[in-house]
């Protein structure tokens, strides 16, 4: 796993101006499993932020993909997503 990965994804999301930000990384439950052997990470994110506000989930998605864009190419496996409006 390489180091330092969950600061990196703090800092590419601190764009979307986070209330709350949670990251937990589940990559020793998924060992064995083939997509892990190449290197990738499983993480979980909880995230709040305003960005969020009147956005269909996969709009949410899609602003979290682009702000981790590079990671998700080489350290990050799996992400899961919890991603709220600060209403919600």
């Amino acid at each position: 796993m390489p180091e330092g990965t969950i600061e990196q994804m703090r800092t590419r999301l601190a764009v979307l101006a986070p209330i709350e930000i949670a990251i937990d990384d589940d990559s020793a439950l998924h060992a064995g499993h083939e997509g892990a052997k190449g290197g990738g990470g499983h993480y979980r994110l909880r995230l709040v932020s305003e960005r969020f506000s009147g956005l269909p989930r996969m709009a949410r998605h899609r602003l979290v993909y682009h702000a981790l864009e590079d990671l998700m190419q080489r350290d990050i496996h799996a992400l899961s997503m919890t991603l709220l409006a600060p209403d919600e």
